[in-house]
């Protein structure tokens, strides 16, 4: 289960920031997730109430912000997103692409 060294290095970073700004609550943290990095929602969401217990952010609101797979083709130069998984050009048929988004994670804000 990787979704536990992710919300650890995450939860790191959080409390790190909220210390940094005097922050002693916070009441929800959105993350940045992309669609390639394989992480499981429901145990995303677990892992951070269990890491997020005794500290400021215990009993934040988790918001998952989902980023869809989006590549440019290197042949014809069109951007679209990636549709299960199925990394050619839907245009030409090409599959020389370059990957714009789906690969993100990271925290996008917390609020207090």
């Amino acid at each position: 289960m990787h979704e536990m060294a992710i919300v650890s290095s995450l939860m790191e970073i959080l409390l790190e920031q909220a210390a940094s700004h005097g922050v002693t609550a916070v009441k929800r943290v959105t993350l940045r997730v992309g669609r390639l990095t394989a992480v499981e929602p429901g145990q995303l969401r677990g892992c951070f109430e269990l890491f997020a217990e005794g500290s400021c952010a215990e009993g934040a609101e988790l918001v998952i912000d989902h980023v869809p797979v989006r590549a440019r083709c290197g042949g014809c130069g069109a951007q679209f997103e990636v549709e299960r998984f199925r990394f050619h050009c839907p245009d030409c048929g090409g599959g020389d692409l370059s990957i714009l988004s789906g690969q993100e994670l990271r925290i996008e804000s917390f609020e207090t």
